[in-house]
């Protein structure tokens, strides 16, 4: 059994209520697939080459992302 502590309303609607508490597996979700995309590739050694690389990554799994959400599932699913 889970429990969960907010300072929202009492009337607040259930929706309202069990969205943040579901965001957390999407955000732990994109995380690992942001890893596989590269973060853990980079070996340089400066902040501002740090700084490229995590924005080509972030752009890269925004794209990635987009594309997956404008597809059918029937583009999707193995051939």
């Amino acid at each position: 059994m889970r429990f969960w502590l907010s300072n929202l309303p009492d009337d607040a609607p259930l929706r309202t209520l069990v969205r943040p508490a579901t965001l957390r597996r999407r955000i732990e979700h994109d995380c690992r697939e942001m890893k596989q995309v590269g973060p853990a590739h980079f070996e340089g050694h400066t902040w501002n080459g740090w700084h490229h690389h995590v924005t080509l990554v972030s752009a890269a799994h925004a794209f990635c992302t987009l594309q997956r959400m404008v597809r059918t599932p029937k583009e999707t699913a193995p051939v």
